[in-house]
Parts: structure tokens; sequence; C-alpha cells
């Protein structure tokens, strides 16, 4: 499988490395990125723990995350797609950008290929992806990047006591290109 991917737009998607740790902490102190992570991502030595359990989920074939980054390596998110299960052909996609790359369409990009990159090296046929009803913009990168909206998961996710909506998208690899 390809650890490397370039974007029809000139992002890359690559692995995480341990050089990446100063970014993965920078992009976790911004308050949009609370419930990102199951732990606290909040000194340089979380945020290398975090890469490391990425490299792990990869070698084992559970989840393939990916940092995206512009031409000179910036990082500007990841992308990922988790919860892979062999049986069924399937996995659960989730991403996340720095506030730098918000509103640029870097996102979307990074799911369409990623997706791409799913259904040809990880051999899976259907991707899902979900978000809060109360976060637009996370519905128009799904959508951008070809998923489809299947439901409604009534207060599947809960913040801070509060439970929340959840619109579940799907794409499948016989799923037509935008």
């Amino acid at each position: 499988m390809r650890d490397h991917v370039e974007t029809s737009s000139g992002l890359v998607l690559r692995r995480w490395t341990p050089g990446d740790a100063a970014a993965v902490r920078a992009a976790f102190a911004d308050p949009l990125m609370r419930g990102q992570s199951s732990e606290q991502v909040d000194s340089v030595r979380a945020a290398e723990s975090w890469i490391a359990e990425r490299g792990g989920q990869w070698a084992q074939g559970s989840a393939f995350a990916f940092a995206v980054v512009e031409g000179d390596g910036t990082v500007l998110g990841n992308v990922s797609v988790g919860a892979v299960n062999r049986q069924h052909a399937t996995g659960w996609v989730s991403y996340w950008t720095t506030a730098v790359a918000r509103g640029r369409g870097v996102a979307s990009e990074a799911c369409r290929t990623l997706s791409q990159w799913a259904f040809d090296d990880a051999g899976l046929f259907r991707l899902e992806l979900g978000h809060r009803v109360n976060n637009p913009a996370s519905c128009r990168v799904a959508r951008a990047a070809g998923f489809t909206v299947e439901g409604l998961q009534r207060q599947r996710l809960a913040y801070d006591g509060v439970r929340h909506d959840v619109e579940l998208h799907a794409r499948l690899a016989t799923d037509p290109l935008h």
C-alpha cells in the first residue's frame, strides 16, 4: 500500500512521522480540536504518542492515518480511515484541519484522495463518516468529497455532557467521482 499520495491540487498525503510532533501539538491546541482525540495532546511528548499510535494502527491494518501537507512540508491536517473491517471491506473516515487550512478545500480534497486510496490500495468497498448536525462545515467537506447522506444517528455523541445528533454519510467504490 502506498504511504505517500499526491492530490490533484498538489497537496500530499503521507504517513505521520515523529518529526511532525510540534505540528500535531499546535493543531490540538486549537479549541476547535477538542474531542478529536481520546487523549489530551497538550505536549510534544503527547503528540509523539499520538503519532506512534497512528503508526501502530497502520502496522496492524486497523487504521490508516495520513498527514495532509503542502509542498513545503507544512502540516495542514489529518485524514484517516479507521475501524477497518476486512470481512465487509468497510472503514470509517475522519479528518481535521489546522486553522490556516480551513475554508480552502483542503479537507475535501484530502478526503477524496483518501477515499480513492482506500478503494484502490486498502481494498475497501464502503466508507462511512459522520458529523454533528451542528457542524455544517464538516457536512460540506463530506458532500464535496463524494459522500452521500444516509441518515441521522440520534444523540450518538456526547461532548461536555451534551448529546449530539450525527448525520451519517457513505461512499462506495462504485459511486461516480465528482
